[in-house]
């Protein structure tokens, strides 16, 4: 890996941590609303899962590479609708991801 990347990695790491523990700190228990905060809170799980799928397909070198991001794609549709939530489809299409690319997968 070189250190580029590595400084990337952290530097999206450290954005992301800031995106998700500064609206935390800013409602100081307003309670459930349907201002500006509580409309970019909604977009977080989006956001998560966008970021995901671009994180998945930037490294495939042809769209024939796409059998994992289809598994983890269905895999975080399949779960919303079962679930109706963002973490567990969330959660659940990057295990399918990470199972697709595994050795021997059948993608």
């Amino acid at each position: 890996m070189s250190l580029q990347i590595l400084i990337l990695a952290l530097m999206v790491g450290a954005a992301n941590w800031a995106f998700r523990y500064g609206p935390t700190r800013l409602s100081r228990g307003l309670g459930q609303g349907s201002g500006p905060l509580a409309r970019f809170l909604s977009a977080t799980g989006p956001a998560a899962i966008a970021t995901l799928v671009v994180a998945s397909v930037l490294p495939m070198a042809t769209l024939s590479q796409g059998g994992p991001l289809a598994a983890g794609v269905v895999a975080v549709l399949a779960l919303w609708l079962w679930r109706r939530s963002v973490v567990v489809a969330t959660l659940g299409g990057s295990v399918a991801y990470a199972l697709a690319t595994l050795p021997g997968a059948p993608f």
